[in-house]
């Protein structure tokens, strides 16, 4: 079938996708954000958050490989389908008390989500032109950001009269499945990188999928890239502070203020991914390395003042003193100080998250090597996030967790700025591109030379 031109555009695709991970991860991050997966029982969340990424952690080393094997939309659609497991598992526990499906399910989580983001990154990154990378995942994560948006809001609508609710409703895990299943038959929608056209009339890939042969190889080289290896710890801080806010989120706000809070934590991840992604990252005014540059120092200032500000607010209370007796409500005139830096935390983790995206994906337009990238990137991602949620389930002092995720933070600034050096104003110079209009002449002249018939190139990449 013949494919509209919009349609095979990397805009449209990364909208795709974004969407995709509205339906899915969005969700997932909304009930994240609602504090303890929206259950009360902090440790078992942690057991099961820490079982999902320790895995994810392990299958993401490999999961770039699988994912150029398999395919992006099918690596899409089996990495849907954990999410609609685990919250089906939340709510099973909410209803049942089965704590061992709810840890069964983040560990299935785990591996799938890990060929889900491989083929996000590989789409994001890989698919558009240099000039639009920025935008590319400003639109993906703000879509992704949304998805959160809408989860909350809906937690928030049917909580909201019950200001003293403790637990998500069995209404909210509804909407929620409802949701995630749209996400998951979206995927049947998405391009592999053979059939996608950039502005400038070229294939992302002339070919859709890889050889084992090559992605053994290919996995090899990215574990020995020293760019990567010095974004280790960029990577494994990224996620680091999700354990902490969800915690505090739990321990010292309501129910409907967590489903508040989750709301302004969505709304700053989108605001602040909209912003850095075009008005820095892809600036025409500055050379591509110069962006870096100004990306690096606002990300850098922005984390040390969200930080200090958090710092100043945990000083007041500890896990001792954070009981449910001294719950906050969005009435309580405390909490005037407090909603915006959940707007804030995830305004700067926007950035942050941008940032990264952006180094890894000026390192080239290879968009197969970019999945391996990112299941490199979301494997350290999620260690972080393993340890993060696992020092968090043994109840070490608040004021531990942030500290070690901020000091993370700033050993990493350097060393991405080691990487940001070595970017090239373009890889073009350096890498061989394939044109639809090379395609299509090179087919004419076969055909006026042997008389053989040779399908239309544009049906052969639609």
């Amino acid at each position: 079938m013949k494919l509209p031109p919009w349609y095979m555009t990397p805009t449209f695709q990364v909208f795709l996708v974004g969407f995709t991970f509205f339906c899915t991860p969005g969700i997932f991050t909304a009930l994240t954000n609602l504090g303890a997966g929206g259950i009360q029982d902090v440790s078992l969340a942690d057991t099961a958050n820490g079982t999902l990424y320790g895995l994810f952690a392990l299958a993401g080393f490999v999961s770039g490989a699988i994912c150029n094997i398999l395919g992006p939309p099918v690596a899409l659609f089996i990495g849907t389908l954990g999410y609609a497991l685990y919250v089906g598992a939340l709510w099973c526990h909410q209803t049942q008390g089965t704590k061992w499906f709810l840890i069964l399910a983040g560990a299935l989580l785990g591996l799938s989500a890990s060929l889900l983001w491989s083929a996000q990154g590989e789409i994001v990154m890989g698919y558009p032109l240099e000039k639009d990378k920025g935008k590319a995942f400003s639109l993906f994560w703000a879509m992704l950001q949304f998805g959160a948006f809408i989860g909350s809001v809906v937690a928030l609508a049917i909580n909201i009269e019950s200001g003293k609710l403790q637990a998500v409703s069995t209404s909210t895990y509804i909407a929620f499945l409802v949701i995630i299943f749209i996400g998951t038959t979206s995927t049947f929608l998405v391009l592999g990188p053979n059939r996608v056209i950039r502005a400038d009339g070229s294939l992302v890939k002339l070919q859709g999928r890889a050889t084992f042969r090559d992605e053994v190889v290919g996995t090899f080289q990215v574990f020995f890239d020293w760019r990567m290896l010095t974004l280790l710890p960029m990577s494994f801080a990224s996620n680091f502070a999700y354990a902490y806010q969800g915690a505090v989120n739990a321990a010292r706000f309501d129910g409907a203020t967590r489903a508040l809070n989750s709301t302004l934590s969505a709304v700053g991840a989108i605001v602040g991914a909209t912003l850095f992604g075009y008005l820095v990252l892809d600036s025409k005014r500055f050379p591509r390395r110069t962006r870096g540059y100004i990306g690096l120092a606002v990300v850098s200032v922005m984390i040390i003042i969200v930080r200090a500000s958090a710092l100043s607010w945990q000083l007041t209370f500890t896990r001792a003193n954070a009981g449910p007796e001294n719950l906050i409500n969005y009435k309580h005139k405390a909490y005037m100080t407090k909603a915006p830096l959940y707007f804030f935390f995830y305004f700067v983790d926007a950035c942050y998250q941008a940032l990264v995206y952006w180094t890894m994906s000026a390192l080239t337009n290879d968009a197969l090597r970019l999945a391996r990238c990112a299941g490199f990137y979301s494997a350290m991602q999620s260690a972080g996030s393993a340890v993060s949620f696992g020092i968090d389930a043994v109840k070490i002092p608040f004021l531990n967790e942030l500290l070690a995720g901020w000091s993370i933070m700033m050993v990493s600034f350097p060393l991405a700025f080691l990487v940001i050096r070595s970017i090239k104003e373009t890889n073009y110079d350096d890498e061989d591109r394939v044109f639809v209009d090379d395609l299509g002449a090179h087919a004419s002249e076969r055909k006026s030379r042997d008389g053989s018939i040779v399908p239309d190139t544009m049906h052969d990449v639609t």
